[in-house]
């Protein structure tokens, strides 16, 4: 039965079979006593997962993009500058976003596969010195690309820079999987969604609001309702809640705080390494353009010459009932992507390593059967595992 197969998308991801179970409640009346404890449980959660301390959390009913638009409408005025980074289809669709909300975005163009441009963003910074800049926004894991930034990085910068600026990060694939510390990096506003660390359904824009962002609240002048922060907070909800997708996310919270996040990270890590060993031994290359800017979240793989990697793709879910990523943007029919976040074991990768393999070779692509997953197993076998028991 194919609907049995583990997905391999960068998101949505797996669903935890406690999770679904935890969405599946009975209608409740959100005004009565017993949400409040829900919600409660839910931010909290977050906020630690986050590395937040300091700080708001708010929770929309809409996806990560709804979390942008809560990001730079909660905390902008009209004609606001922002400075951005263009270098895959995530950061470009916030870019776009803010556009159409009027602010004036100074765009640093760079290639799909690079990361985050720290040094082009310092010197805009240090050239900018009537701080006309009012935020600063990183796209933490391009998920088309494969590509993690360095987000302590640019804060490093804006501080020697002494600039005033708002870090608004998009961490819509990130967090939940891979290292973020909201507190220790000085990120003014996190965004990320539901369906993907935190293995839950789409449904939920997530926001980490720290103090700076909370008061430039006060002065923002971009039109808000349904994504009005201010509404809220204090544990209110100042419109119909998505109840079970919020249980959801308490449950979820809880899961990953149980694992612990340095252990999320590690297992991310590795599992990720295997797929990378995986590539390498199929003789192939990463869309990141150097190694260290390799996702632990998802892996984009660049196709010979010649090969539309749609193909790839399109065969896996045909023949095998598996889902891998497509290419985006600029590296559409150039590139496949392989998820391994969220809910993924080393057993699920190697699964989805030997389905790739039986795709390309069912098309003709010069790959041995059993190459890639012996070098994941290699790898697997001689670095630290533990069972993920999530799934229960």
């Amino acid at each position: 039965m194919h609907a049995l197969n583990p997905v391999f998308l960068p998101g949505p991801t797996n669903l935890p079979e406690s999770l679904r179970r935890a969405c599946d409640i009975p209608t409740m009346d959100h005004r009565s006593a017993a949400f409040g404890p829900i919600l409660a449980s839910a931010m909290a959660g977050v906020k630690q997962v986050l590395h937040l301390s300091e700080g708001e959390v708010a929770i929309f009913p809409a996806t990560g993009t709804g979390g942008w638009e809560a990001a730079i409408t909660n905390t902008l005025r009209p004609g606001d500058k922002v400075l951005a980074a263009r270098h895959g289809m995530f950061s470009r669709k916030w870019i776009d976003l803010c556009q159409r909300h009027g602010l004036d975005v100074e765009i640093v163009e760079r290639p799909w596969g690079e990361g985050v441009p720290v040094e082009a963003f310092a010197a805009a910074l240090a050239a900018d010195k009537s701080h006309e800049i009012r935020a600063v926004l990183v796209t933490h894991n391009e998920t088309a690309t494969g590509v993690t930034s360095d987000v302590a990085a640019v804060r490093a910068v804006m501080t020697a820079a002494r600039h005033p600026a708002l870090l608004m990060v998009d961490g819509v694939s990130s967090i939940g999987s891979i290292d973020f510390r909201m507190d220790a990096w000085g990120v003014d506003l996190a965004v990320t969604g539901s369906q993907k660390g935190f293995m839950l359904p789409a449904g939920l824009a997530i926001v980490g609001i720290g103090p700076k962002a909370l008061a430039a609240m006060e002065t923002a002048g971009l039109p808000r309702c349904f994504f009005d922060i201010r509404d809220m907070l204090g544990g209110n909800y100042p419109y119909t809640p998505p109840v079970g997708l919020i249980n959801g996310l308490a449950v979820s919270t809880g899961l990953l705080l149980e694992e612990g996040m340095e252990n999320v990270r590690a297992r991310h890590h590795r599992i990720a390494k295997g797929v990378r060993r995986a590539v390498a031994a199929w003789g192939m290359t990463t869309c990141a353009a150097r190694p260290e800017l390799c996702s632990d979240t998802v892996t984009a793989i660049v196709t010979p010459d010649g090969v539309d990697a749609g193909r790839i793709v399109r065969h896996a879910a045909e023949a095998y009932g598996v889902a891998f990523g497509g290419g985006l943007g600029e590296v559409a029919g150039k590139v496949f992507r392989i998820g391994h976040l969220g809910l993924m074991s080393d057993v699920m990768a190697l699964s989805g390593i030997a389905t790739a393999e039986m795709a390309m070779t069912d098309l003709g692509l010069p790959v041995r059967l059993g190459s890639g997953v012996a070098a994941a197993q290699e790898h697997y076998r001689n670095s630290k595992t533990a069972p993920v028991r999530a799934a229960a």
